[in-house]
């Protein structure tokens, strides 16, 4: 079944993943997150009782992972301007230091997460019900299952239409970040639906991870200026010298927020072009005998 096979892929790389992560690594934080959000992708098409008990422990880990994954892209920021010589030393201990600290606060919170969601139990128990049909689940057969994804994408690319027209041409962090949740969220579903499918196309698909990647960056970029100013306002403020360098930085990071601005603005077109595919794709499924 194209669905289980979906479902169990998913599963394997987020299990693959997890030890890592509860043990600190970066990279596998970062895998461990993109997983859980692909697993989420799938839940639509399974059975509602048995979707809902594991889209709540991927909800759960997935608010788990993403302020340490926040730190982890923050932390790598910082180097990346010290590397290039456009942040001082001091200014990027101070940073690094308040980074460090609140990564090591949320650790054991990441753990208990993780040891909570008790996976293995879990996929056990949802790819059997996949798979027998004892469970009550009716079954549905692949075409029924690929309209169903269908639609659901299509669904997903109104509301990123929706959150393009929201933010407009104007420079506004929160309503771009929308924009990057419902690209990301249209990304996942048209994985799906190429998977059922059997497809190799991906241009599509490659096109909304550049800029989810490009809007990405640039509320990272939001969350690091954030950073700064709460570091320069807390009780334990850096001299004057150090905010002034980290007063440098922010307005390096605004600037190069308006750039990957201006980049997005570029890529706007093809985005609202993919939207519309994906729309008239899932007209389609819905008119279709499958549906």
């Amino acid at each position: 079944m194209a669905v289980e096979l979906a479902l169990r892929l998913r599963l394997d790389a987020l299990m693959a993943a997890l030890p890592a992560a509860k043990a600190g690594d970066v990279s596998a934080v970062h895998r461990s997150r993109v997983a859980t959000r692909r697993v989420r992708a799938v839940l639509p098409l399974l059975d509602q009782r048995v979707g809902r008990r594991l889209a709540r422990a991927m909800r759960r880990l997935t608010r788990a992972l993403g302020p340490v994954r926040e730190l982890d892209v923050s932390f790598e920021i910082v180097q990346r301007f010290e590397s290039a010589q456009e942040l001082p030393r001091a200014a990027a201990a101070v940073l690094r230091q308040s980074i460090l600290d609140e990564r090591s606060r949320m650790q054991p919170g990441l753990v208990r997460a993780i040891d909570r969601a008790d996976l293995p139990k879990v996929k056990k128990k949802a790819l059997a019900a996949v798979r027998d049909p004892k469970t009550g689940l009716t079954p549905v057969d692949t075409a029924a299952r690929l309209a169903r994804a269908r639609a659901r994408a299509a669904r997903r690319a109104v509301r990123l239409r929706d959150a393009i027209d929201r933010a407009a041409s104007l420079y506004l962090p929160d309503r771009l970040h929308q924009v990057r949740i419902a690209v990301k969220k249209l990304r996942y579903s048209m994985e799906v639906v190429r998977e059922l499918r059997r497809s190799r196309a991906s241009a599509r698909i490659l096109a909304l991870k550049r800029a989810q990647d490009l809007l990405g960056h640039m509320h990272d970029l939001e969350i690091l200026i954030a950073r700064t100013r709460a570091v320069q306002g807390s009780p334990n403020a850096p001299n004057l010298r150090v905010s002034a360098e980290l007063d440098r930085l922010v307005r390096r990071l605004e600037t190069e927020c308006r750039q990957l601005h201006g980049q997005y603005m570029a890529s706007r077109h093809a985005l609202l072009t993919i939207c519309e595919h994906a729309e008239n794709d899932g007209a389609a499924a819905e008119d279709s005998p499958a549906a």
